[in-house]
């Protein structure tokens, strides 16, 4: 035990100390931003819009969530991560605080696109200074670390969340969201204000080129948007399925569901540090990734044993775990030959695209073809996913031969 330890220790070293700054400025963010899985119970309990309003509201929140995605990477290429990351994080504090006082659709359709239109300018410019701060080897590494940090807000912000509902009502809520993300820039501008943070591996290309002009990477975007549409099912329609199938209750839909951060958080930088040290390319581990997150929809279609849900999470967890963080790799490395900024705009794109798609078709195609054939849906849809995946290994493999 005591081998495992320290085994598992040393996955971390040789990381900046800048990441792990990032990382907990990302950890504070992340937890702060608690409003979110409550927003549905919030418009429909206490602003008593209907179901679809809310609908309107989600569409709204994706929409700001890719422009906000994109002007991040333009800002990003323009003035530099350090003021685009500062700027984003203090005005998304201001916002969430505002956020509280609007009560009619209208203003909440135009106050939820302007709080993820600014809060997500912060993700480009995040992963463009991750990859400053990291050597060239330890950048799937660093970005496992903040993986890390995000899944642990992710798992913290809702049980906080709930408390601060309970004692505060919902408008605690916002003004912990809006101050978490104000001290989170305070934090910010102490820890990696460019005078003092040390850049590890800072790119400049005279003459950058277009991501539009780069085929091996709209192949990787369509593979990384049909990832994302599958993997969110199990964040919005599987939950379903669990309770009207299985007959799960709340509290076992949450342990299962809580086997995914827990997995994440005890498994992945060991195995993405053995997977580094390995023969494999990005491109065959993102392929494997996706392969294994569609198997895990074949596996609950082959029986109706509960356990058979266990093993269906376990596979989604492991293709997450391998296609997200050599995803981004891939990026981070495929940028350094244009503008970076907008390499990582795009990438946030792809996922915020399936955000805008994968929940509200999923629980369409439940609606109109039952759970059973929603499945066998994503299983197809993985398998093209798949081919693109192939595609790119191809490419890729044709690029550096004539290089």
């Amino acid at each position: 035990m005591k081998k495992l330890y320290f085994n598992y220790l040393n996955t971390f070293k040789g990381l900046s100390n800048e990441v792990w700054w990032l990382s907990l400025i990302t950890l504070i963010n992340r937890a702060g931003t608690m409003v979110i899985p409550f927003l549905s119970l919030y418009l429909t309990k206490s602003l008593h819009f209907t179901l679809k309003d809310v609908g309107w509201i989600m569409t709204c929140f994706g929409l700001g969530s890719v422009l906000g995605s994109w002007l991040g990477g333009k800002l990003t290429d323009k003035i530099g991560f350090y003021k685009v990351m500062k700027t984003s994080l203090f005005l998304t504090g201001l916002l969430f605080i505002a956020l509280q006082f609007v009560n009619t659709f209208a203003g909440f359709c135009i106050g939820i696109f302007l709080v993820m239109l600014v809060a997500d300018t912060f993700r480009p410019a995040m992963f463009v200074a991750l990859s400053t701060y990291s050597k060239p080897e330890n950048k799937t590494r660093s970005v496992t670390l903040i993986r890390l940090a995000i899944n642990l807000g992710f798992s913290a912000g809702p049980a906080v969340g709930g408390l601060i509902i309970t004692s505060l009502d919902y408008s605690g809520l916002f003004w912990v969201d809006g101050v978490t993300c104000i001290l989170a820039t305070v934090l910010l501008v102490n820890v990696l204000n460019p005078k003092k943070a040390k850049a590890l591996d800072e790119t400049k290309v005279e003459n950058p080129q277009s991501v539009f002009s780069d085929k091996a990477f709209w192949v990787f975007f369509v593979g990384m948007f049909i990832f994302g549409f599958i993997f969110l099912q199990y964040f919005s329609t599987m939950p379903l399925y669990y309770k009207d199938v299985h007959h799960l209750t709340e509290l076992e839909i949450g342990l299962l569901m809580g086997l995914n951060g827990f997995f994440i958080f005890l498994l992945e930088m060991p195995l993405i540090k053995w997977l580094e040290e390995s023969k494999y390319t990005k491109e065959f581990l993102m392929f494997f990734g996706l392969l294994l997150t569609g198997l895990s929809f074949v596996v609950i279609n082959l029986t109706g044993w509960v356990g058979i849900l266990i093993v269906g999470m376990l596979l989604m967890t492991i293709g997450e775990m391998i296609a997200f963080p050599f995803s981004n790799a891939f990026v981070m490395e495929r940028a350094k030959k244009g503008n970076q900024g907008e390499y990582m705009a795009y990438y946030s794109i792809a996922f915020s695209m399936s955000h805008i798609f994968g929940h509200n078709s999923g629980m369409q195609l439940i609606d109109n073809i039952g759970f059973d054939n929603t499945w066998n849906f994503m299983i197809v849809l993985s398998g093209i996913g798949v081919l693109f995946l192939l595609m790119l290994v191809r490419i890729v493999k044709r690029e550096k031969v004539i290089a």
